[in-house]
């Protein structure tokens, strides 16, 4: 048992720090909604399940957590921990070919959560049970059998879901950097994430360690519902989908928290022209599940002065530029030599906050991880972000960057939304293909072009414009390549048709 996390959370336990609004009508901060001696008690309720469940046996249990009450799931997610289970975080809303995904890899011995989801999972695992004899078992050769391991998903939205494995170790990291580079040493947080994801789990756990405060609710009714809170004392966290609709609702309210924490998908330029003019304090971050949140930020004051990099890295991690081969990108390496200053290449992160692998393999080199994201370090040590190197279009031997050619885009102040691909050509490879939605009805698309000839070398410029009404992205902001391409496809297919 981890004696030491259940005493520091006893410590506190007569303290209010917790509150969650599960639902879009509650209106005010009220006591009916402070949650703290409730998290005691439905912990203490946990931790007797799991002890029932490991006087079983002597391998250490692999829990999943499917809750969809934030309460029930910090409760579930903390009893874990102070039981030394394996906990495995999962998506509610996965549907029945995610859940194959996730019970290839390992199958649980106790699922703690929403009883329609456990049905469905148990009813998977006896259909996995029925066609192999040989079923997924909890790895129990992992090299870190001594601590509780927090496996996080990540990769969903390519397809293939992975778990990477944390430990309280490598989150607790995550924090100490967050603190140093902010200033801070009480961390209050609104939280409008899911739990289960990266981004909204190390608001929790800011807040736990700090012993600052935490506010669950959802981002659609938090002006009515924290109408009385002092935002001034708070960081938010908030995906580009999240920021968008609250600008648009309610931006004063929003420009008085400390910290506007926004990550999780690259945020378009119109919606950061919008914040700026807007004075919202925006901390733009970069990070992933592998790094347990952020590595790099750019604090407000840069932002609202008008810094258009990603930021500085955080102390806990550091970042060189590779030139490694890109056949290995996402992978960990020895032996990696940097480039030269301001040359563009591969995002090499080494931090404390460097997951230990992915289930059920762990890495062979600790604590360096080589990405997909390629970028650049400026004079002054901000990172520039250009994308990810699987989506660098190369058009006749040239390397165009999409990010490059969308911020020159977003510069003419003519389209909402832009987002560069690139289209199978027979004569260069790839064409440069721009699906964008016009700022307003009946804009010029011959002024566009004509601003980006003086900018943009003649390869890096469009060859197909595209007018669509909205690009699609999922719910925190991040665009669909594999619809978008398609679309994209079509769409040139009819024009050469027609």
């Amino acid at each position: 048992m981890n004696s030491d996390l259940l005493n520091y959370l006893k410590s506190f336990s007569n303290r209010d720090w917790l509150w969650c609004f599960e639902k879009e009508d509650d209106q005010e901060l009220s006591e009916k909604h402070q949650v703290t001696k409730q998290l005691e008690q439905l912990i203490n309720r946990q931790i007797a399940d799991i002890s029932l469940l490991k006087s079983k046996s002597t391998a250490k249990p692999a829990i999943f957590i499917v809750e969809t009450e934030p309460i029930q799931f910090i409760a579930a997610y903390l009893a874990g921990i102070i039981m030394e289970a394996n906990l495995f975080l999962c998506n509610p809303a996965w549907q029945l070919q995610e859940w194959q995904q996730v019970l290839n890899l390992v199958h649980p011995d106790l699922i703690l959560g929403n009883e329609k989801i456990k049905l469905q999972i148990e009813s998977i695992i006896l259909q996995l049970k029925s066609r192999h004899k040989n079923s997924p078992k909890v790895n129990t050769d992992l090299k870190f059998t001594e601590i509780s391991l927090i496996m996080i998903p990540t990769g969903g939205t390519s397809g293939k879901i992975k778990f990477a494995i944390h430990s309280w170790a490598t989150l607790t990291a995550s924090i100490r950097g967050f603190q140093e580079f902010f200033n801070c040493q009480e961390i209050n947080s609104v939280c409008t994430l899911p739990l289960y994801h990266v981004s909204g789990l190390m608001q929790l756990m800011r807040s736990l360690l700090t012993q600052g405060n935490l506010i669950i609710c959802p981002y659609k009714s938090i002006i009515p519902t924290l109408n009385h809170l002092e935002q001034s004392a708070y960081f938010i966290s908030l995906v580009p989908t999240q920021l968008e609709f609250l600008l648009n609702s309610q931006p004063d309210y929003l420009r008085q928290f400390k910290t506007v924490l926004v990550g999780g998908a690259p945020s378009r330029r119109s919606l950061l022209d919008t914040a700026k003019v807007h004075k919202i304090p925006v901390a733009l971050t970069y990070g992933m599940t592998e790094t347990a949140a952020g590595v790099v930020a750019l604090k407000p004051d840069d932002f609202l002065a008008g810094n258009l990099s990603n930021g500085q890295v955080l102390p806990h991690a550091q970042i060189k530029i590779s030139n490694s081969s890109i056949d290995n990108r996402a992978e960990l390496f020895d032996g990696i030599k940097p480039i030269n200053d301001h040359q563009i290449g591969l995002i090499k992160i080494t931090s404390t906050s460097l997951c230990l692998g992915y289930y059920p393999d762990t890495f062979t080199c600790e604590q360096s991880f080589l990405t997909d994201d390629l970028g650049y370090f400026d004079d002054h040590d901000y990172l520039h972000l250009l994308g990810r190197n699987s989506q660098k279009i190369i058009t006749g031997g040239e390397n165009v960057f999409p990010t490059e050619v969308e911020a020159v885009i977003y510069a003419t102040k003519l389209v909402q939304d832009v987002c560069m691909v690139g289209i199978p050509d027979q004569k260069w490879g790839e064409a440069v293909t721009a699906i964008y939605v016009p700022l307003k009805s009946g804009n010029n698309l011959q002024q566009i072009k004509q601003q980006l000839k003086s900018e943009l070398s003649q390869y890096k410029q469009p060859k197909y414009w595209l007018e669509i009404e909205q690009i699609p992205r999922n719910d925190r902001g991040k665009v669909n390549m594999q619809k978008l391409k398609a679309i994209a496809l079509q769409m040139i297919t009819e024009q050469k048709l027609s």
